[in-house]
C-alpha cells in the first residue's frame, strides 16, 4: 500500500499489554545480574593474584634437601648456578634459617662433590 508521502506502509507487531509488564521486568532482571555479578568480582578470598611467599621449615620442602647453607640469597643464587651448570636440579628457597639450596635425595652427593671441589 501506498502511504499519503508515496512510502509503504506495514503492520507493526504489538505485544499488547504484555509491553508494560515485560520491560520493568527485563529492567529488573539486568539489574539483578549485574548486582550478582559485582558481588563475585569483589568478594573477599579467592583472588587471582598470588600471595607474597611465606618462609618455611627447611625440611618443608618434600623429597628436597638442603646441601648448603648460603649467608645470602645472592650466594645461594651463585651456588644454585654453579650446580645447573655441572647438571644438576637445584632450588633456592628461603626457609625460616635462611636461603637453602636444595636438590633431590639421588642427586645429593654429587653436589655435595661439585660444591667441595668448587670451594
Amino acid at each position: 500500500m501506498a502511504g499519503a508521502a508515496g512510502g509503504q506502509t506495514c503492520a507493526v507487531g504489538s505485544w499488547g499489554d504484555l509491553t508494560y509488564a515485560l520491560g520493568p521486568a527485563v529492567i529488573v532482571l539486568v539489574i539483578v545480574a549485574l548486582a550478582l555479578v559485582l558481588r563475585w568480582a569483589f568478594s573477599p578470598g579467592g583472588s587471582l593474584i598470588a600471595r607474597p611467599s611465606r618462609p618455611g621449615r627447611p625440611d618443608d620442602y618434600g623429597l628436597l634437601v638442603p646441601v648448603a647453607a648460603p649467608g645470602s640469597y645472592i650466594e645461594g643464587e651463585i651456588i644454585r648456578r654453579r650446580l645447573e651448570e655441572a647438571g644438576l636440579r637445584a632450588t633456592l628457597a628461603m626457609t625460616e634459617d635462611g636461603p637453602r639450596v636444595l636438590v633431590f635425595p639421588a642427586d645429593q652427593a654429587r653436589a655435595e662433590r661439585v660444591l667441595a671441589r668448587n670451594s
